[in-house]
C-alpha cells in the first residue's frame, strides 16, 4: 500500500524457500502468511481483504468524500449565486433554496433504466424524519426515476456515550417502510448494526432489512455471529469506511461561507446528505456517483 509492497504466497515451495524468504526480508516486503485467516479464503481473496482493510485504516474519516462534498457545495452555490441579485441579508432568501446545476445531474433515460441499479445511502443530520421522504423524492426527481432500487439509512449521530437502540431506529424505519409500500424504494438496509440490534430490528420490522453495512475501520473481520445471522435470514453484509457524519455542520457552513460573504451561515441547518450510485447491473461497475445536500434556514 502507498509506496510499499505486499506479497501473498500460495504455499508453493519456491515461495517458502529460505532464499526467497531472505530476499523478501532484504527488500522489506510484507508477506501475508499461508494459510490465510480462514480456510475458505484463497490467496487472491486474502490479498483483496488486506487491501480493503489497509485503505480503511489509512482513511478512517474518508476525507476525500468530505472534500468532494465541500467542493460540490461551493461550486453549486457559486454558480447559483451568479444567476441572482446579490443578497443583502439572509431575509432576502427564502427558507428553502432550490440550488442545483441541472446539466450536472445524471438523469436516467427510460431506455437504460432496466440495465441500471440506483443505490442510495442517506445520512440523516437532524431528528426531523419527514426529511427521509423529502430526500427520496428529490433523488428520484434528480435522476428521473420513479423508484430507488436500494436505500441504506445512516441515522443521526447520537450524543457521546449513548448507544444505538431499536427505539432510536424505529421511527426512521417506519418512514422507509412507508416508502417501500408506496413503491418509491425496492429494498432498505441498515448501517453499523451489531448482531443483537440487527436481530431486534429484523424481528420487529414489517419490511425486513435486506442489507447491513459494516465499517472496516472498526471491524477488520466480520463478527461470526453477525455473519451467521445474516446468512440465515438472507441479509447481505456490505463493507464501508464512511464516517458517522459524512459532512459536519461546521464543514458545511464553511463551504457556504466561502461561496458568499453576505449569507449568515449560522442561520442554516444541514438536514441530510444523500449519496447516490448508478450501477450497470450486467458489469457491476459504477456509471455515475453524486451527492444531494439539503439545508434549511432556522426560524428567526
Amino acid at each position: 500500500m502507498g509506496r510499499g509492497w505486499v506479497f501473498q504466497h500460495d504455499n508453493d515451495p519456491k515461495h517458502t524457500a529460505r532464499a526467497t524468504k531472505e530476499w523478501l526480508r532484504k527488500k522489506h516486503l510484507k508477506v501475508l502468511e499461508w494459510p490465510s485467516q480462514t480456510p475458505d479464503l484463497n490467496p487472491i481473496e486474502h490479498l483483496w481483504r488486506e487491501l480493503k482493510v489497509r485503505i480503511a485504516q489509512r482513511q478512517p474519516r474518508n476525507l476525500k468524500d468530505l472534500e468532494k462534498i465541500q467542493d460540490c457545495v461551493r461550486a453549486t452555490l457559486n454558480e447559483w449565486f451568479a444567476t441572482i441579485p446579490p443578497p443583502t441579508s439572509s431575509t432576502d432568501l427564502p427558507d428553502t433554496v432550490d440550488c442545483s446545476i441541472p446539466q450536472a445531474t445524471e438523469a436516467i433515460t427510460p431506455e437504460e433504466r432496466e440495465e441500471l441499479k440506483v443505490s442510495v445511502k442517506l445520512f440523516i443530520c437532524e431528528a426531523d424524519l419527514s426529511s427521509i421522504k423529502d430526500a427520496v423524492d428529490k433523488a428520484c426527481q434528480a435522476l428521473a426515476v420513479s423508484l430507488l432500487d436500494s436505500v441504506i439509512i445512516a441515522p443521526p449521530v447520537l450524543p457521546e456515550g449513548e448507544s444505538q437502540t431499536l427505539e432510536n431506529l424505529q421511527p426512521a424505519w417506519r418512514e422507509l417502510e412507508g416508502l417501500v409500500q408506496s413503491h418509491k424504494i425496492a429494498a432498505i438496509g441498515t448501517s453499523d448494526l451489531d448482531k443483537e440490534l440487527l436481530e431486534q430490528l429484523y424481528n420487529w420490522a414489517q419490511v425486513k432489512p435486506s442489507s447491513n453495512q459494516v465499517n472496516l475501520a472498526s471491524c477488520c473481520v466480520m463478527p461470526p455471529d453477525l455473519t451467521a445471522f445474516a446468512k440465515e435470514f438472507d441479509i447481505q453484509l456490505l463493507t464501508h469506511n464512511d464516517p458517522k457524519e459524512l459532512i459536519t455542520a461546521a464543514s458545511f457552513q464553511e463551504a457556504v461561507q466561502e461561496s458568499t460573504q453576505d449569507l449568515k451561515v449560522a442561520d442554516w441547518r444541514l438536514e441530510w446528505v444523500l449519496r447516490y450510485s448508478i450501477i450497470v447491473k450486467s458489469r457491476g461497475i459504477i456509471k455515475a456517483k453524486g451527492y444531494l445536500v439539503h439545508s434549511k434556514r432556522s426560524n428567526l
